[in-house]
């Protein structure tokens, strides 16, 4: 009598193993991003600076 209830909760708790799977989309991913970048350049202006607060320049 044990052995049948002990084969019988072996048999249940088997039967309740759980799986993962992992599998890949069919469609490919598409991500939309809406970025603005804006981007300045400001070389001319800080050599401009630079020459203005220089040492040789007098100003302080």
């Amino acid at each position: 009598m044990k052995l049948a209830v002990l084969a019988a909760a072996t048999v249940l708790l088997s039967a309740c193993t759980p799986t993962v799977q992992v599998a890949m989309p069919n469609e490919p991913i598409n991500i939309n991003l809406n970025v603005k970048i804006e981007h300045e350049i400001r070389i001319k202006v800080d050599k401009e600076l630079d020459e203005l607060f220089s040492d040789s320049s007098g100003l302080f």
